[in-house]
């Protein structure tokens, strides 16, 4: 059972109380992607989502992207993996009990450390203390890839949510998960250091699947002018492309949603931003992952390979 807390954070925003607008309420009738059935999905499909800055919106990315892919019948399971400021919890106003690194040590399975969020989410936490990853015996090692390994056949889809920028941490979740998801914004600093974390990932490994979410734009427009910035330099310096995945439209209901402590897609249905997310998800289950996504050589890269 997932307990709850809930912040007061003051509204500083100087609005007042208005009569509700259309995407304050829930649709009756939604134009949602078409269903895919969990049955269709024959392995867990692994992306790890991260961004160059903080500030772009990934959290929210990753926790709206999931709670619309499990409203089309996927089972998602959310890896918290900023170590340094675990904030997926937070933005859920949820408070876990437990964290990862009661399964390092031997005092939780995988499974009782999980918090269900909305919409059916399963969220396994992260923790600030676990710099003693390197101290695992081998056997603590094993177990946990043992553990990870359980997911397989019990979820269609593992987000990975990574901290901001181009850590050693970072970049090994970016290498060992075989698709990538690159968070940018329409602001130049936001598109240098999206096109900083590209560049990385693509010298270390190529033929990485990376496709790029841009978040917080006025339409589409901008989004494909945005994309179009970072992809041209991929092109022009790396002689790669990376794909686009598509874009999340800047909403005050995403603002409303955050203070709250809730998913705008499940507080405000009818809203801009929650209409992307739904959108986005629908794109992500119809791409073909990599072959072999989640085979049990890529559970142990990436497992082993992260807590050395």
């Amino acid at each position: 059972m997932k307990s709850m807390r809930k912040l007061n954070v003051p509204d500083t925003s100087g609005s007042s109380q208005t009569e509700p607008d259309a995407a304050d309420t829930p649709e009756m009738s939604i134009a949602r992607p078409p269903l895919r059935g969990k049955r269709q999905v024959r392995q867990t499909r692994i992306l790890a989502v991260t961004s160059g800055k903080g500030g772009v919106g990934k959290t929210n990315v990753v926790a709206n992207l999931a709670a619309s892919l499990t409203e089309m019948g996927m089972r998602v399971v959310v890896l918290d993996a900023d170590f340094g400021l675990a904030n997926i919890d937070v933005l859920l106003g949820l408070a876990p009990r437990f964290h990862l690194g009661h399964v390092l040590y031997g005092k939780k399975k995988l499974a009782e450390i999980m918090v269900e969020g909305p919409c059916g989410i399963r969220i396994i936490p992260a923790s600030s203390g676990l710099q003693r990853l390197s101290e695992l015996s081998l056997e603590q090692r094993e177990y946990l890839v043992r553990s990870f390994a359980e997911l397989e056949g019990d979820a269609d889809f593992l987000l990975i949510d990574t901290a901001a920028g181009i850590s050693s941490n970072v970049l090994h979740f970016l290498l060992s998960a075989p698709e990538v998801v690159v968070v940018s914004a329409p602001e130049p600093t936001a598109i240098v250091d999206a096109y900083a974390v590209i560049k990385i990932v693509l010298a270390a490994d190529p033929a990485k699947t990376i496709r790029v979410l841009i978040n917080s734009v006025s339409d589409e427009k901008e989004s494909l002018e945005v994309f179009r910035q970072i992809n041209s330099v991929v092109k022009r310096f790396l002689n790669r492309e990376v794909s686009y995945l598509g874009h999340v439209e800047r909403d005050p209901h995403v603002v409303k949603a955050v203070r709250g402590q809730v998913l705008v897609t499940h507080s405000y249905p009818g809203a801009p931003a929650s209409r992307c997310f739904r959108k986005l998800a629908g794109e992500v289950v119809q791409q073909n992952g990599p072959a072999g996504a989640a085979d049990a050589f890529v559970w142990e890269k990436l497992l082993n390979h992260w807590i050395n």
